[in-house]
Formats: structure tokens, C-alpha cells, sequence
């Protein structure tokens, strides 16, 4: 406790994020997650920010599937998987996400952030190039970091640039390259051009990896994924995604493809060989998820109603939105300060939102990011766009008629 200056130092900083309307603060529920929840003060709000794209984080489908692989396997494994942590019900979930994927192999791991995290380090070196999109997650861009391979960066979803560094990394003699992005960008929605990515990668010799976190449950015609809304399931080389939203809304991660790079990553995958095993109810939950919607598209045709009804009544109303056919829905406020004013005003209306602001998002880009669910009823989506439509005029955001 000798040096008091790194505490006040701390303090100041994050005197000054409160004081520049950054500081993000945490909204505390007192409900299970769903359309609707509980806030700590005791009001139900209309929860319009989870990535809760299919409604089963709350649903009681969900909850038996956990209770039942609770009761059978237990609470925890106390262990890595290669140890002792390794239970029939994780392997028959990397089976099911495989299947499911289109792939030959899948690896679970405690977070998507850790699959993002342990892909690079083990399968490439300094021989090889990682050409990474600009917006690409921070787990992507932390995972590149870790590697020793060089790094090129092609601005967002243009593929004019992207071929400009594929050329630059081949001209540079590199023995392996692979194209890196998001297959739905989560500040704006923006789907990735996959078709024309994998077109570029057979032309120059790269592999392809994709980053599902947005997009498996739900993207596609029976929510495969962004390689399947694209058409180019079975050419992608690597997925990685999460069981943390629309798959189930818990935690853990996964990576798929071919088996020589799974069995890799299962030996030299650092997050995989170095964090406790995924809890076993969560596994079970995850496998029903996918036995459930492997059956039918209801709840991702749903979700697709939904965000349709709700992009078009939020320009009717006045606002900005970011344009496409993702269930994220960013509002565009630009201003940092507005957009904290304004999530914390539609709190008070009844209405879960977040502000988002730099260096989340670019400079200048504030927003309220909206999700929509499976879950919302029509009547709880016209509730918010009228609170949507009372706070944008209170606050000048959108004109008085």
C-alpha cells in the first residue's frame, strides 16, 4: 500500500470517464434473463439488449435440459479436459455442433473469447500471414496478437482491400495465409461478404475463418450460420462461436473445422489445455438447444419477423439506423453523452437499453445498439418504439410534428 499514487491515478481516470459520459455502468436485474426482467429496483423493463436472439437463455426448456444434465453429471469437473474433466455429454456436443456446422470436428472451450484467444499461437508462425478485418472482435484481435505471424488488416467488409492484402502477403513469400472476420459484425450488424471472401481465398491460396458469435442459431434458412445466408457452408476452414447467446445464452465457446486442426488445438491450445472443463449442465442445455432447433426454424423465423417489423417502424418513427436484415438494430445517435442521457431515459420508460461509444464503436458513432428476440410479442415491441418515439423528442433527437 506504499505507492498511493497508483490508486489516485486509477481514480482520477475514472473520474474523468464519468465526467466525459463514458463510464459504463452496470444494470443490475433481479430476474432470470428474457423478454422481460426485473430490474434490482423491483419495475419490469422490456429487455431490448441481450443477445438473446432466440429467446432460450430464460426458457424453461432450457432450464430442464441444464437441471437434467445437472442431476446426472453434476455441478463441476474440477478439472481440465485432458485430465479428468472430459464427460460423454461434451463429446456428443462437439459432435451435435458439428453436424450442425457442416464441419468434421468441433473443440468446446470455457469462453468464445478463449477460442478466439488459443486458434492462432498453435496453427500459424512467423512463416505465415493472418489478414484480419478492421472491426473484428477484441477476442480476434487479441488471439493475433499472440501469434508470431504478421499481421495484415483489410478495412471493414471491402474486399477491394482485403485483395490488396492478400497480394502484399503472398509478395511477401508467406507459406500459409487465412482471412479472418466476423460473420456478423455485432456493433452494426453488417453480415460479412462471404461468398465473395472465399472467391478471394481459392484465387490466392488462403484459408477462411469466421467468427459465429452473431450468427449461429439463426443466420441462414435454418440458422447454420453466415456461411450458410452466404452459401459457402463447407468452405470455410475455421468457425469458432459461442454458446453464450442465441445457442442457449450461458457461457462457453467452441471452434470447428477440420480434424487435423481440432486435434491441434486439443494438444497446444492454451485456454483449452489451461481452464477447467464447461460445466456439464451447460453442455446439456447446449445440446437440447441445437436438438430443438435442428428440428424447426419457428423461433429464428420468428426472430426475422421481428427485426423486420421493428427496422422499418424505427425509421417511420425518425431514427438513423445502421441498414441491413441483422436482429442488431444499431439507433444512431453519434454523440457519446446523448447516447448515455438517452439509454438511461428510456430506463426510465420502461426500456433495457445500452449506450455504445468509443472506443467500443469509431469516434462520433455513439448509438443505443437494439437486439431483437424470438421472445418479443408485437404489443412489447410497439411499447418500445413509443418510448423510443418520447424520449428521441424529449431530447431533441428526432423533430416535433
Amino acid at each position: 500500500m506504499s505507492d498511493q499514487t497508483f490508486y489516485s491515478g486509477l481514480q482520477q481516470k475514472l473520474d474523468t470517464l464519468r465526467s466525459d459520459g463514458l463510464f459504463k455502468p452496470e444494470r443490475v436485474l433481479a430476474s432470470r434473463q428474457g423478454a422481460e426482467v426485473v430490474a434490482q429496483d423491483g419495475r419490469t423493463l422490456i429487455n431490448m439488449c441481450a443477445n438473446n436472439y432466440l429467446g432460450l437463455a430464460g426458457d424453461p426448456e432450457t432450464q430442464q435440459a441444464a437441471a437434467a444434465a445437472l442431476e446426472k453429471y453434476g455441478y463441476g469437473l474440477s478439472s481440465v479436459r485432458f485430465i479428468c474433466g472430459t464427460q460423454t455429454v461434451h463429446k456428443e456436443l462437439e459432435a451435435a455442433l458439428s453436424t450442425f456446422l457442416g464441419t468434421e470436428d468441433t473443440i468446446l472451450y470455457a469462453a468464445a473469447f478463449d477460442a478466439n484467444g488459443g486458434v492462432f499461437e498453435p496453427l500459424f508462425d512467423e512463416n505465415d500471414a493472418i489478414i484480419s478485418d478492421a472491426l473484428n472482435h477484441a477476442s480476434i484481435i487479441d488471439g493475433v496478437r499472440l501469434c508470431k505471424a504478421a499481421r495484415y488488416r483489410y478495412a471493414n467488409n471491402d474486399m477491394a482491400d482485403l485483395e490488396k492484402q492478400l497480394i502484399a502477403a503472398t509478395e511477401a513469400g508467406k507459406r500459409h495465409k487465412i482471412i479472418v472476420t466476423d460473420g456478423v459484425f455485432s456493433m452494426d450488424g453488417t453480415i460479412a461478404q462471404l461468398d465473395k471472401i472465399v472467391a478471394l481465398a481459392e484465387q490466392y491460396g488462403a484459408l477462411t475463418m469466421i467468427d459465429e458469435c452473431h450468427a449461429s442459431g439463426f443466420m441462414g434458412a435454418t440458422g447454420r450460420g453466415t456461411h450458410e445466408h452466404c452459401g459457402v457452408i463447407g468452405k470455410i476452414d475455421i468457425i469458432t462461436g459461442t454458446l453464450g447467446k442465441a445457442l442457449g445464452g450461458a457461457m462457453g465457446g467452441f471452434t470447428s473445422g477440420k480434424k487435423e486442426v481440432i486435434e491441434t488445438l486439443r494438444q497446444k491450445s492454451r485456454p483449452y489445455l489451461f481452464s477447467n472443463t464447461l460445466a456439464p449442465m451447460i453442455a446439456g442445455a447446449s445440446l437440447a438447444v441445437l436438438e430443438r432447433i435442428s428440428k424447426s426454424t419457428e423461433l429464428r423465423d420468428r426472430l426475422m419477423e421481428n427485426t423486420a417489423y421493428f427496422r422499418a417502424e424505427i425509421e417511420r418513427i425518425g431514427f438513423t439506423i445502421k441498414p441491413g436484415t441483422h436482429p442488431v438494430v444499431p439507433v444512431m445517435l453519434f454523440d457519446a453523452p446523448v447516447a448515455q442521457k438517452f439509454a438511461a431515459r428510456m430506463f426510465e420508460l420502461g426500456v433495457l437499453l445500452s449506450g455504445f461509444f468509443y472506443p467500443v464503436v469509431p469516434m462520433g458513432q455513439a448509438r443505443v445498439r437494439v437486439q431483437l428476440s424470438a421472445a418479443h410479442t408485437r404489443e412489447q415491441l410497439d411499447i418500445v418504439l413509443k418510448a423510443f418515439e418520447q424520449a428521441g423528442r424529449e431530447l431533441g433527437i428526432i423533430k416535433q410534428q
